[in-house]
């Protein structure tokens, strides 16, 4: 180890940009009263993503128990929206294992927040009023994820064939390794590379509605199921922030979960357990409500115009 292998990323500047974006955020939210809460960062269940691999631990109290420190707080946070508590936000550590990077760290700080009587189009327009507070910008875009498909990447993602699909993600990797990818792996891979690089470039960018298969926790569109009532918003390509019409449907999200789980188990993965109390608080009753999860250091990056996250961070995976 060198002698300077202890010193943080961030200076001393950055930090104290953390901290005023901190304060920022939260008279952005007491201004709007919304209640802060803060929720368990070890939970005994965690929801079955199958792109997020969760860290795993074990209590060793009287009795044992395998924990996972969760990748969002949006569980326990449902379970308080069933409990009556009304708009409330969450700045929380998160955890994901393997992610690392110039936008990744397995450890990182999301700003959530839920919104009850709200659908996802009314929560992005308080989004794009917290960016214009935080990196100053006047305006947003809007564009469906279908008109982005068809401007940026010349198809449409819902009638494109999967033949069509696998033809054009082999322009980043084999035909035979191309042909082993999913429908939503191939629209993932084509957004990725085609798609996001444009997003973001002059003003925030919001993609809505997206694929019902790539959103497991909102709800779908009665006139159109194929969709469902989700959103994310790009800056300067950077995607900062995942949103839903969230569903409340307990029968449906445990189905959902099961499919998640099937995904996991194709892949050879860990099979972490259904959230039962999270079920059962949805099935108790939480109210019709959107909520989004963005990212705090992400947007601390764009903010100071850094280039990676390691310079934001005090220590990052590559410090510890």
């Amino acid at each position: 180890m060198n002698q300077t292998a202890w010193k943080p990323g961030a200076g001393l500047h950055q930090l104290q940009q953390r901290a005023a974006l901190l304060a920022q955020l939260r008279i952005f939210f007491a201004q709007r009263h919304i209640l802060e809460v803060e929720t368990p960062q070890l939970m005994s269940a965690c929801a079955p993503e199958p792109s997020i691999e969760p860290f795993i631990t074990h209590y060793q109290g009287s009795t044992q128990q395998t924990l996972y420190l969760q990748s969002s707080p949006e569980l326990a946070m449902k379970r308080l929206l069933s409990a009556g508590s009304g708009a409330i936000y969450q700045i929380s550590r998160a955890f994901r294992d393997g992610e690392s990077g110039r936008l990744h760290n397995p450890e990182f700080t999301l700003l959530e927040w839920y919104r009850p009587g709200f659908n996802h189009h009314q929560l992005m327009h308080e989004v794009e009023a917290l960016l214009r507070l935080t990196l100053g910008h006047t305006s947003a875009e809007y564009l469906s994820y279908i008109e982005a498909f068809e401007r940026y990447a010349k198809l449409h993602p819902l009638q494109a064939s999967l033949s069509e699909l696998h033809q054009r993600v082999c322009t980043w990797m084999s035909e035979n390794s191309a042909h082993n990818l999913t429908r939503d792996a191939c629209l993932q891979l084509i957004m990725n590379q085609q798609i996001e690089p444009h997003l973001g470039q002059t003003q925030a960018t919001f993609i809505y509605d997206y694929p019902a298969s790539q959103a497991a926790l909102a709800r779908r569109h009665t006139d159109n199921p194929a969709l469902a009532a989700r959103f994310e918003v790009y800056v300067q390509g950077v995607e900062l922030a995942n949103g839903f019409h969230e569903l409340t449907d307990a029968h449906e999200q445990r189905q959902r979960f099961n499919d998640e789980l099937n995904q996991r188990q194709q892949q050879n993965r860990h099979q972490p357990p259904l959230d039962e109390r999270f079920l059962a608080a949805l099935q108790a009753g939480m109210p019709d409500c959107a909520g989004v999860a963005l990212g705090i250091d992400r947007l601390l990056l764009l903010q100071t115009q850094a280039q990676s996250l390691d310079e934001i961070l005090a220590f990052s995976i590559q410090r510890v």
